[in-house]
């Protein structure tokens, strides 16, 4: 009798946990990001003048948001321990993220290992499935200039396009320095199987753990970025830049979850799941060894998510990723968040909406 009672308490404060958390984050969505678009607007006059400035103001409320993200998962105990290759050494760099894709939470799971990075996050670009810009963050990241693919072979040569001109248009005008890409195009368990048939058919790797990755996206961010020296100018894409390196680093960047088991937003969000250690494991690569001809792309990706097979091969079995070859031993370094910070964060984005809401307040009794 004691235990059922036990038991019952317990799911009692779980579930009066999820729905508190669950109203603070509705409250914190409603007050933050109409804030974001309400300060841009005023910001206006500024973007004609500077807009480089403009971009940098925006980028710092961009992290914020990302941020009070990142809180969410961070108060429950889901936290990050990341491997391979130390990234905070090319902050200032442009570079392509490459991320195997398994569920919602791998780009919650990004938006906090990515916080203690520099100025990245303020300086990042996404490339996410299109179905996110109907979420409430879907006008935060069309106002940073993400770019939303639609997925699907009907859509797939427009797609591309469209993705061409938006790097033109949002990538280099922005300061924008990373950008972080699926290969996979879709949640591993929805394209495994169709993964797997592909690979055996064709005579390639089949495997579990990720999917084989499609190469378009990745060709045209990687064509379109990478500089080329011509008469001592840098050459980007189609557009001259005096300043830029172009692109210089691919990150080869594999999520790993305890006993197989992603998180997606639910999760992250409710926080019904005992606290977890999610592993990350980057792998650099300087942008001269990544060919760029379709053939050698193609077989250079199918040998990174065959790498990516391996090293989760090896987590799943171990608890830990492999050490580098000229390691003696995998060295892990943990991610962590300043509470104080979060807590500033989270202040600042209250204090906005009341500051809003007493200021369109005031001007709707006016008008009306």
């Amino acid at each position: 009798m004691a235990f059922t009672l036990e038991s019952a308490r317990k799911r009692g404060f779980l579930v009066l946990k999820m729905v508190l958390r669950f109203f603070f984050m509705c409250i914190s969505n409603l007050v933050a990001i109409p804030s974001y678009v309400l300060y841009l607007i005023v910001l206006q006059p500024v973007r004609m003048v500077d807009s480089k400035l403009f971009w940098h103001i925006e980028g710092i409320m961009f992290k914020w948001l990302l941020a009070m993200v990142a809180s969410w998962g961070w108060s429950t105990g889901y936290t990050v321990v990341e491997w391979g290759d130390d990234v905070q050494t090319i902050t200032e760099d442009e570079a392509v993220m490459l991320v195997n894709h398994q569920a919602t939470g791998d780009v919650c799971t990004l938006m906090m290992c990515l916080q203690d990075k520099g100025t990245v996050v303020r300086h990042m670009m996404w490339l996410m499935d299109h179905i996110f810009q109907y979420t409430n963050f879907g006008i935060v990241s069309l106002v940073h200039g993400d770019f939303f693919i639609r997925q699907g072979r009907a859509h797939r040569d427009q797609q591309l396009i469209l993705l061409k001109d938006h790097l033109d248009k949002y990538y280099r005008p922005r300061d924008r320095k990373w950008i972080v890409l699926f290969p996979e195009g879709g949640f591993l368990r929805k394209r495994r199987e169709t993964s797997q048939s592909f690979a055996k058919k064709n005579n390639l790797p089949s495997l579990t753990h990720v999917t084989l990755p499609r190469l378009g996206a990745t060709q045209v961010i990687l064509k379109a970025l990478v500089a080329q020296e011509e008469n001592g100018t840098v050459v980007g894409g189609n557009t001259v830049e005096k300043k830029s390196k172009g692109l210089q680093w691919v990150i080869d960047t594999t999520i790993g979850y305890p006993d197989a088991e992603p998180m997606d937003i639910q999760t992250w969000i409710l926080g019904y799941r005992q606290p977890i250690v999610t592993h990350v494991y980057y792998r650099v690569y300087p942008i001269k060894d990544v060919p760029l001809e379709t053939k050698g792309l193609t077989d250079w990706l199918y040998q990174r998510f065959a790498e990516k097979e391996e090293l989760l091969t090896h987590f799943y079995e171990t608890g830990t990723f492999p050490p580098r070859p000229n390691q003696n031993r995998a060295i892990s370094r943990k991610m962590t968040l300043s509470n104080v910070w979060l807590f500033l964060v989270q202040s600042f984005a209250f204090l906005s909406g009341i500051m809003w809401y007493c200021i369109l307040q005031y001007f709707y009794e006016s008008l009306f």
